[in-house]
């Protein structure tokens, strides 16, 4: 959530380019701890040429549906310097599984470099790349993977008006690792300062939640 003028385009449902629905790939990858009510507390960090500084922030999955390749959450900033309250938002999330979604985006205006820079960020897509510049990664089995790959878009602010100060207009570059829950990402948006990076701890609070994509917030 950079500080700037918010983007207030309404989002779509549609399939993108980077999605690819090729049923005879593998099964999407499976974590016990990417689920329906996990919880994650760690910062964003917004610094600028200016000046250096983070934002606490807490993220709840509240809808995973891992056959579609599918999640959906809030994510709430806690000292965000230009709101008197915590700012929460709404983000829904496309799962990299070469089945449902690909590592190419194909929208929000990313580019396939802008697409690789960002994966490459993280040390667990090494392994990955060689096949990536192949073939795009279709021929991928992720299913075993130890990592998780994800887009998270932020989609609506919960509590705050649009006039908050703050843009939702770009995405998250998400790796979420298996072994402890643990979540870092990149967000992208061409407007903002680049490559901030969100670093996350999954908490042990696990409340109610849905398991498919019909979901209400709580």
């Amino acid at each position: 959530m950079p500080v700037r003028v918010v983007d207030t385009a309404t989002p779509s449902s549609q399939p993108s380019p980077g999605q690819d629905s090729n049923a005879g790939q593998p099964s999407p990858p499976s974590c016990s701890l990417l689920s329906a009510g996990r919880c994650f507390a760690g910062t964003q960090n917004v610094s600028s040429l200016q000046k250096d500084e983070a934002w606490k922030v807490n993220v709840r999955i509240h809808g995973c549906d891992l056959e579609q390749g599918y999640l959906c959450g809030t994510m709430e900033a806690l000292n965000v310097p230009l709101a008197d309250t915590p700012v929460v938002t709404f983000w829904e999330g496309e799962i990299v599984d070469a089945k449902n979604y690909t590592f190419f985006t194909g929208k929000w205006e990313a580019s396939p470099e802008d697409d690789i820079r960002h994966w490459s960020k993280f040390s667990s897509f090494t392994p990955l790349l060689s096949q990536i510049e192949t073939d795009g990664g279709k021929s991928l089995d992720l299913s075993n993977y130890p990592h998780i790959f994800m887009r998270w878009k932020e989609q609506y602010f919960v509590n705050v008006g649009v006039d908050c100060g703050l843009t939702i207009a770009g995405f998250y570059y998400v790796c979420f690792s298996c072994s402890d829950g643990s979540i870092s990402g990149f967000y992208y948006d061409p407007n903002s300062s680049p490559f901030q990076k969100l670093e996350l701890k999954c908490t042990n609070e696990k409340n109610s939640g849905f398991t498919f994509s019909s979901y209400e917030l709580q």
